[in-house]
């Protein structure tokens, strides 16, 4: 529906993108989409307060869009634009004076809409008219910030802050930068210092109070953002953010209110419902749940989010489940949610054929849906084997697209395994990864064997905590992981996501540098500190680091520098997890040319492991992840009882699906043979049997 008014802002016809966005705002008042693209019609008929009242409304909508923001920047730089636009095009010689206002607003018109191209021509155009104007040095800085070089953003930026310190729209993009460039703190103080010139801003008081949240301070985040619900302009979607960050402090009472103020308001806001979930579930009251998620669902059962929010307040075992998902299935004869849900109710009643007659019945409303025939597949296995590969062979020979064919291939190798061609599932798993390894991440290296270990230091008093979790592939250290998140522990996952953090336990060299004394062992876990703020983590903090890989070299630094520092390794029988490796993957894309190089990388990886136990070279727990590793309740209590705290259990859908059982490995000792030949030592290092 945003089309024609995008192609009528890009034609420059005003008239036509101002009727087509006002419809859309009427038909979807709460879309911030249609709110911004109305600021654009809006401001190309020159109409600046009502672009500047539509982009509030979005930003009302939206507080946390970042884009937004930078939009309603833009408006505040042409609220301001005239006079000094004026005052610097009478020193230019020759030149007319209108032409400059008018070549900065198309290049906001164009940053808008993320045609960066036409964007940077415009600015260089409206640069040669004024080229030390603040308002080329905001679009210079924003069109770089939009391409993603956010390094020269700040340079920009920063120095034209510098020249012009009362320009807001400035001001804007340099905050903007330094949250591109993860600088949260001086984001907050930028943005700060607006809010001084403008306390009434509701969207700089959100943007502020995510700032303060983002920086492990929720608490204060709560306090900066309570007073605006006062202001009539306060929308759900205030609400929610509020109750979101409540909920971060664990303020879960003052959380489920707000959430169930914004959801009553917004019932098809999704974020409402998954916060208002997890505040219920904390506070044990499903009965409230039930109470206002009911007369929701009487009055929007189109809501997906919501009837999925109802079901996580029953037990898949009970009657309770099964009316809930009557009452779906009759307002959404055809919803594939939900009859999903009743395949699961189904299968925990044992009612196998009932199960596999509805993923059936998905499959002829949406061929090749993944789960329903991974239910068909098991059904066919249960009964025929033989034609359960076929059924595979044939969804491989229709599927469209490498990424499709990719996992179809890989249950190929799960249900040749489970029909005893261990051999030929063995040969498609070792295929499927050979293919990639050019697109993985390099084995990481491993030092070698030392015992000259510098002293370990004592921790200083009141030293927060510090958790450094790590398990090698095939461990599944991510069930630990996804615990430790539901519960509200402060884990750092994002060393496996787009934008790492850059310091000793990143960095390959890392392990050489350490080994090789080219590194100063102080420095380097002074630089992982200085980072943590950048990360969401303040000063007395504790602190819950997943890792993305281990060697004992490490142990340079931290027995002298961060002796505070626990380390919780998930361990399973080496071959168990080559295994795993091989057949499922592992959260850490590493290259796996072989199960035979992977099981030597591994045995040196876990031999390292043995050593640190053997020899206690720093505070740690192994956590076994061999009876427990598809049970929920188990890897709770073992973290409660390493972490010394109440840990919940996860629902078993969070895992993803069962794995092999632990000792699985047995059934392809065999085609394994030469793999688990270079583990053997290892695993009886850490405690397990040869046979």
């Amino acid at each position: 529906m945003y089309e024609p008014i995008i192609d009528a802002l890009r034609r420059g016809a005003a008239d036509e993108a101002l009727a087509a966005a006002r419809e859309a705002t009427t038909d979807r008042p709460h879309d911030p989409v249609a709110q911004r693209l109305l600021a654009g019609a809006l401001r190309l008929r020159g109409d600046r307060d009502g672009a500047l009242a539509a982009i509030d409304a979005a930003i009302a909508l939206a507080p946390d869009d970042a884009n937004l923001h930078l939009d309603r920047a833009g408006l505040l730089l042409h609220a301001r634009q005239l006079d000094q636009a004026e005052t610097a095009l009478a020193r230019s010689i020759g030149l007319d004076p209108n032409q400059f206002p008018a070549y900065i607003l198309q290049a906001q018109l164009a940053l808008g809409r993320g045609d960066l191209d036409e964007a940077a021509r415009l600015i260089r155009t409206a640069a040669r008219i004024a080229p030390q104007h603040p308002q080329i040095a905001a679009l210079e800085g924003s069109l770089a910030l939009r391409s993603g070089d956010g390094d020269r953003a700040l340079a920009i930026l920063s120095q034209a802050d510098a020249r012009f310190p009362d320009e807001p729209v400035l001001r804007h993009a340099l905050a903007f930068a330094y949250v591109a460039k993860g600088h949260l703190a001086f984001a907050e103080q930028a943005f700060r210092k607006l809010l001084e010139n403008d306390p009434d801003s509701l969207p700089l008081r959100a943007l502020i109070a995510d700032l303060v949240c983002r920086q492990g301070r929720a608490a204060d985040a709560a306090t900066e953002l309570a007073p605006v619900l006062d202001n009539p302009a306060a929308t759900p979607a205030l609400r929610r953010m509020l109750g979101e960050i409540e909920l971060q402090a664990g303020h879960n009472e003052r959380a489920v209110e707000l959430l169930r103020e914004a959801l009553i308001a917004q019932p098809g806001d999704r974020r409402a419902i998954v916060a208002a979930t997890e505040a219920w579930r904390r506070l044990d009251d499903a009965d409230g749940a039930r109470a206002t998620l009911d007369p929701l669902l009487a009055e929007h059962p189109q809501y997906l989010d919501l009837w999925r929010a109802r079901l996580a307040f029953e037990t898949f075992a009970g009657d309770a489940a099964r009316e809930v998902i009557a009452r779906w299935r009759a307002a959404q004869p055809d919803s594939i949610a939900a009859m999903q849900a009743q395949i699961a109710v189904h299968d925990v009643a044992g009612e196998s054929d009932q199960a596999e007659a509805l993923a059936r019945r998905i499959v002829e409303l949406q061929p090749g849906h993944p789960q329903a025939e991974l239910r068909i597949v098991d059904g066919l296995l249960a009964r025929d084997p033989a034609a359960a590969i076929s059924h595979v062979e044939g969804l491989i020979a229709k599927a469209d697209g490498e990424l499709a064919k990719r996992q179809l291939r890989q249950l190929l190798g799960v249900v040749l395994g489970a029909a005893g061609r261990h051999a030929e599932a063995v040969a498609t798993w070792a295929a499927l990864n050979a293919e990639v390894v050019s697109q993985r991440l390099p084995l990481p290296p491993t030092s070698a064997k030392r015992s000259d270990w510098p002293e370990l230091a004592i921790p200083e008093p009141g030293a927060p905590p510090m958790v450094l979790l790590w398990g090698a592939p095939g461990s599944l250290v991510e069930r630990l992981a996804a615990t430790l998140s539901d519960a509200g522990a402060p884990l750092r996952s994002d060393r496996f996501g787009p934008r790492p953090p850059a310091d000793l336990f990143q960095r390959y060299l890392t392990v050489d540098a350490l080994t090789g004394g080219s590194a100063d062992p102080a420095a380097l876990v002074a630089e992982w500190r200085a980072a943590l703020p950048t990360r969401g983590i303040r000063d007395g903090q504790q602190i819950f680091d997943w890792l993305l890989w281990w060697d004992n070299a490490a142990l340079l630094a931290l027995r002298p520098h961060l002796p505070e520092a626990e380390l919780l390794i998930a361990v399973r029988d080496p071959r168990d997890m080559l295994l795993d490796w091989l057949a499922c993957g592992t959260p850490a894309p590493f290259a796996l040319e072989s199960p035979e190089a992977g099981a030597q990388w591994l045995a040196r990886v876990l031999d390292q492991v043995a050593d640190l136990h053997e020899d206690d070279l720093m505070p740690h727990r192994l956590l076994r992840m061999d009876g427990i590793s598809d049970d929920p309740a188990g890897i709770a209590q073992a973290l409660a009882e390493a972490l010394k705290a109440r840990v919940p259990a996860v629902p078993h859908a969070r895992f993803g699906g069962r794995r092999f059982a632990a000792g699985h490995w047995r059934v392809y000792a065999e085609p394994l043979a030469a793999a688990f030949e270079a583990l053997h030592p290892v695993a009886r290092r850490l405690g397990y049997a040869d046979a």
